[in-house]
């Protein structure tokens, strides 16, 4: 399976960054795509301020372009996130949509991004977004495929229960910033693969150094056994790579840490 992780600048102008993602998108599907992902808020600044004023229903204009360009160019397509309106809330939800632009997944971020790092960065997503309350999985010609967002992915039972659902790769749209980034970044999304021993993929914004939250980049695909397959730096970037879904079973069967597990001996600390 080709993928394209699509690292792309992100602007004050809704319009703008949905006609950028579009054209991105193409770039990729030229290049023999079979799933693109775009980053978390591809089409929408980082900030409380402005994630209900750029948001939307499902079904809305930026809904029906990843819809429309997912048929358009026959691949899969996960649209990184986006500010969803439902029922006067705001959540912070990423949509996947199969070659014939159906909708497959749908994951509202779980766990919000709250954090104030002594000397570094200080953001509360929850002042204006809702968590979600599911585990996120879906299939694909190719196996299946988890799904989380950014802050999620710290959380290993997450990871996990994905996994044991099936998933083989779990997709990460996410914005790490330069506080966290550089410490974690690359660590979780090899520890997930290990642990789980499944390959992970994370996709983030490009940099920009003017924006309020500024975003690591670094966009990555990590296999089973924890090795980076592709790395983007921080500018925008179409970064390609191939997964091979056989690297899964054989990775088990070298080192069975799943089929190794006792469950019963750690269900009193869970």
């Amino acid at each position: 399976m080709r993928l394209a992780m699509i690292q792309m600048n992100v602007v004050h102008n809704k319009e703008q960054n949905l006609t950028h993602a579009r054209e991105l998108l193409t770039q990729a599907a030229r290049k023999g795509t079979d799933l693109a992902v775009l980053p978390e808020m591809f089409c929408c600044p980082y900030s409380n301020r402005f994630f209900r004023a750029y948001g939307e229903e499902e079904g809305g204009p930026a809904w029906s372009l990843l819809s429309r360009m997912a048929r358009e160019l026959r691949i899969y397509l996960v649209g990184g996130s986006m500010p969803e309106l439902s029922g006067g809330k705001v959540y912070n939800t990423s949509y996947v949509f199969d070659r014939e632009g159906r909708q497959i997944a749908k994951h509202r971020k779980a766990h919000l991004f709250d954090i104030d790092v002594e000397g570094g960065q200080r953001f509360r997503e929850s002042e204006t977004l809702t968590p979600g309350d599911q585990v996120t999985v879906f299939e694909t010609e190719f196996g299946r495929m988890g799904l989380c967002i950014c802050f999620d992915f710290r959380f290993q039972e997450l990871a996990k229960a994905m996994a044991d659902q099936g998933a083989q790769l779990i997709l990460v749209p996410a914005a790490f910033n330069m506080t966290t980034g550089p410490a974690h970044w690359e660590l979780l999304f090899r520890q997930r693969a290990v642990d789980n021993q499944i390959f992970t993929l994370g996709t983030a914004p490009a940099r920009n150094e003017t924006e309020e939250y500024v975003s690591y980049g670094n966009s990555i695909l990590v296999d089973p056994w924890g090795t980076v397959l592709a790395r983007a730096g921080a500018g925008e970037e179409i970064l390609l790579s191939e997964v091979d879904f056989a690297r899964v079973p054989s990775i088990r069967r070298q080192l069975p840490i799943r089929s190794a597990r006792r469950p019963g001996l750690y269900r009193p600390v869970l």
